[in-house]
């Protein structure tokens, strides 16, 4: 759903900003872009709110993200678009990534590399098969490191994985975004921000199969010899009223990171939290609560930008006998091969149910950027 921007000078009249002296311990000591995407205000290292409303709760994270998602309304943020290790909120952009790609019925039988992933695992063997259906399960709800790297393979590959994967990111517009492991394993290099993993939480949450995963409390896993039941690590999907899920995670360099949506009255607030280095459930429950309060009645701090369209793929496309030479590949196409840890910004607007390229978006300063990454 696409809403009207906010004018920029609306915004700047009718939010708080409380710079930081210095780069958050974990994030680049490089400052942030003043163009950032989803709007200027969003370039802060420091906590962004509207006047006229009390602040979110206090949390230790050290960065966080409010946003409803339907409008995309940022509602409130913290250092959102700084880059941290993800940990296993990656596995959003592995699921939003491979659902598209793999049948759920195709069996598969994990490598002995699979098997071995280090990290949380659902406990695959080499010896049993599964179904991709029931990997995606074991990805989402057990946050398996096994299941992401048997996934990778049924998707041809890690390296192909990685290629996808960093594709959709771009395709997202997540430019804080460097994956280096379907499971969100550290790796040098990896990274994502507040405000990218909103975005794929966001695009994930309109995929049935996706909001399907995220929101299962329990189920059935097949073993080599019976079936055993597998949970979700998601505390909030046992106690707070109206959660959807998405996915937590947790590694000693990333320290603690989480995604939530929950739904009330037919709204979403999301909710992302990164390098948090306690138990930050309450904390959590507390910026959702916020989160609905504030809905409809403060002046959003920016937005959550839309998808670009999606690029054909050149495999898969079959061309006609023609007398004229080929065209050029097209500038997207070329650049959605390539990821790199530079943050780009693809000048994009949204208008009505068409899309405009090349337009501005004066509300919230969404133009190319560069940004050397920040980890």
């Amino acid at each position: 759903m696409w809403t009207k921007p906010v004018p920029a000078t609306a915004l700047l009249a009718a939010v708080t900003l409380t710079a930081l002296a210095g780069a958050p311990a974990g994030a680049s000591a490089d400052p942030a872009s003043a163009n950032p995407v989803g709007g200027d205000l969003l370039g802060s290292r420091g906590l962004v709110v509207p006047e006229g409303v009390k602040p979110p709760p206090k949390t230790k994270a050290t960065s966080f993200l409010i946003a409803e998602a339907e409008t995309g309304h940022v509602l409130a943020a913290k250092d959102p678009h700084g880059r941290y290790l993800p940990a296993s909120t990656l596995k959003t952009l592995t699921a939003l990534t491979l659902i598209p790609k793999l049948d759920r019925n195709q069996a598969i039988k994990p490598s002995r590399n699979a098997v071995n992933q280090e990290g949380s695992a659902v406990g695959l063997s080499t010896k049993a098969t599964y179904k991709v259906h029931d990997l995606f399960r074991a990805l989402m709800m057990s946050s398996g490191n096994d299941a992401a790297m048997a996934l990778a393979e049924a998707n041809g590959g890690l390296a192909k994985t990685m290629r996808d994967m960093n594709a959709e990111a771009k395709r997202l517009q997540a430019n804080d975004t460097v994956a280096k492991t379907p499971s969100g394993l550290d790796k040098p290099g990896q990274s994502s921000s507040a405000y990218d993993l909103t975005l794929i939480a966001r695009a994930g949450l309109a995929n049935p199969d996706f909001r399907r995963y995220i929101s299962t409390k329990t189920a059935k896993f097949p073993a080599p010899k019976k079936w055993y039941e597998i949970s979700n690590h998601n505390k909030l999907l046992w106690r707070y009223k109206g959660m959807l899920g998405v996915k937590n995670g947790w590694t000693s360099k990333a320290h603690g990171s989480f995604v939530g949506a929950a739904s009330r009255d037919g709204r979403t607030i999301i909710v992302t939290i990164m390098r948090h280095e306690g138990y930050f459930w309450e904390e959590v429950e507390d910026l959702l609560d916020w989160g609905f309060s504030a809905r409809g009645k403060v002046t959003p701090v920016g937005q959550l930008v839309d998808p670009l369209p999606a690029q054909p793929d050149p495999a898969q496309q079959v061309t006609a006998p023609s007398s004229q030479p080929p065209a050029a590949a097209p500038l997207l196409d070329s650049a959605a091969a390539k990821q790199t840890d530079t943050s780009r910004t693809v000048g994009l607007a949204v208008i009505g149910g068409g899309l405009l390229f090349g337009a501005v978006w004066l509300g919230f300063g969404i133009r190319r950027r560069r940004n050397k990454a920040r980890l």
